[in-house]
């Protein structure tokens, strides 16, 4: 049994039936919130639709980080005028 070689259970690469059912039905329950998600909005106040506003936007845009200099890096890339 411990020598690696897999007797029982799944075959390898065969999804697990359950964690495909809830994807499912979680996939549905996302698509019809999205379907409502503009009139809840506007029923939210200010301050709590801004603050659920930037929680999503990561999933929209992504994040742009600084680009910095470090001492071993050249500062000239090379382009001639």
């Amino acid at each position: 049994m411990g020598n690696g070689i897999k007797t029982g259970g799944r075959k390898k690469g065969t999804p697990n039936k359950l964690t495909k059912e809830i994807r499912s039905t979680l996939k549905n329950v996302l698509f019809d919130e999205l379907e409502h998600l503009e009139n809840n909005l506007s029923q939210l106040e200010p301050k709590e639709r801004i603050e659920l506003v930037i929680k999503l936007m990561p999933y929209v845009c992504p994040k742009i980080e600084s680009i910095r200099h470090t001492t071993n890096e050249p500062l000239d890339f090379g382009f001639d005028e």
